[in-house]
């Protein structure tokens, strides 16, 4: 694609950038068939291919965005299927993460946007605060009809997330090092997250499980939080940035005193976000290199498994069926395809795989809060695909796909992690009592 981007544009940083990547794009179209947003809605400007046109205007013009553009790039769930089908390698995530940033310096949202926003962006990175709203949203309830409206019925949306079941913290999650049984032959850090140690912490737990009994000695590090991914992705570039930039702080003294051998991620959500901080603070010469180093050692927890391997002669704990969900921020994002199946099928689980499973689920960070009809659509063609299959169980690598979909049926879903840690000698997860 041709730009026309002045020398003084250029010198941007980022704009130099999303000139290379909007060059790669020969607009060949191949990206719209497996784009949800442009297969749910079939709009040109709904797909990577429409959205690409509309960043190039958008960033080439400068100032403030159209309307128009705002609301198309609003609708993407960077769940990056693009990015796996580009046959001409083009960097889609950095490039819809410069608009978010550029919308969000130059556009002025309407009041009750800035405000929604503003309470997402300052209550789900912080477990403490995320907490407390959910209690707010379970006392809320009785009135979801008169609430379910506002802010254009996201809060309706909100309201179903939230669990009816609170699960109290963690004393996992606190930093501290867990040794390794037997040998130790790894050290690594575990990152425990912001939204999934409330929602979920016996994702947390299995893991530490799983990872000592497989001679790991797992740190959770003292001051590392939240990844940045939830602020970064509504163009909160700061925000972001000051997250990632603590968590490499953590991890980076971790490095210096004992060694770290992986940084294990188990929300791949998350992950994608870690793997990419040496790119976000590429332009930080006091954190560049820290950055980058950080990224390299982070890893799926999936990934570190399949290279230490599940002990030999597993059989699973009762005959099930798994269907696995592939979540877009491990497929799409990390490329990490085969090692979570192959995994759970040495553990002795009979595993399936959906339909359609480039396609995502719709809960893409904040996505099922503030574009929930699209959401659902796609939930339920989720949801349909994977009926198909007959689970008894739903697997999945991420914490927002198992919220959104265990909002919509009655087979339980589990973390990979949670159901390798039950195969190898840990207890039943509760979702299958």
């Amino acid at each position: 694609m041709q730009t026309q981007f002045t020398e003084a544009q250029l010198a941007d940083p980022g704009i130099a950038r999303s000139n290379e990547i909007l060059r790669n794009c020969v607009h060949c179209g191949f990206c719209t068939a497996t784009c949800p947003t442009y297969v749910t809605l079939g709009d040109e400007r709904d797909s990577p291919r429409g959205r690409i046109w509309l960043i190039r205007e958008m960033l080439e013009t400068g100032g403030a965005p159209a309307p128009e553009v705002v609301h198309h790039v609003d609708r993407c769930l960077s769940c990056l299927s693009c990015m796996t089908t580009c046959p001409s390698g083009v960097h889609y995530m950095h490039l819809v993460d410069h608009a978010r940033a550029h919308i969000e310096d130059h556009h002025e949202r309407s009041r009750s946007e800035r405000f929604l926003r503003a309470m997402l962006a300052e209550i789900l990175p912080h477990p403490g605060r995320f907490r407390l709203a959910l209690v707010g949203a379970w006392l809320s309830r009785p009135l979801a009809g008169m609430l379910g409206g506002l802010f254009g019925g996201r809060m309706g949306a909100m309201l179903r997330l939230a669990p009816t079941d609170l699960p109290g913290p963690s004393p996992m999650d606190r930093p501290q090092t867990f040794p390794a049984e037997g040998v130790r032959k790894h050290r690594v850090a575990l990152m425990t997250g912001c939204a999934q140690q409330v929602l979920n912490p016996a994702i947390n737990e299995a893991s530490v499980r799983l990872l000592t009994r497989l001679g790991c000695e797992v740190v959770v590090a003292r001051g590392a939080g939240c990844c940045g991914a939830l602020t970064h992705h509504m163009g909160h570039e700061e925000s972001a940035f000051a997250s990632a930039r603590a968590n490499i702080r953590a991890w980076t003294r971790e490095i210096e005193g004992n060694g770290l051998d992986a940084i294990v991620i188990n929300a791949s959500g998350c992950g994608t976000t870690v793997k990419d901080y040496g790119f976000m603070l590429r332009n930080e010469p006091d954190c560049a290199d820290k950055a980058k180093a950080i990224s390299d050692l982070t890893v799926d927890i999936t990934e570190l498994l399949d290279r230490i391997g599940l002990p030999e002669g597993l059989v699973a704990p009762e005959d099930l069926n798994v269907t696995y969900h592939s979540a877009c921020s491990l497929r799409h994002g990390q490329r990490v395809l085969d090692p979570p199946k192959s995994l759970l099928r040495a553990a002795g689980f009979r595993v399936s795989e959906p339909a359609e499973p480039h396609l995502c689920c719709g809960s893409a960070g904040t996505y099922n809060i503030m574009q929930p009809e699209i959401a659902d659509k796609l939930k339920q063609r989720k949801l349909a695909n994977i009926a198909r299959t007959k689970p008894d169980v739903i697997a999945a690598g991420n914490i927002g796909c198992m919220t959104q979909l265990g909002g919509g049926t009655d087979v339980p879903v589990v973390h990979t992690a949670e159901l390798l840690d039950w195969a190898t000698g840990g207890p039943k997860p509760a979702a299958l009592e």
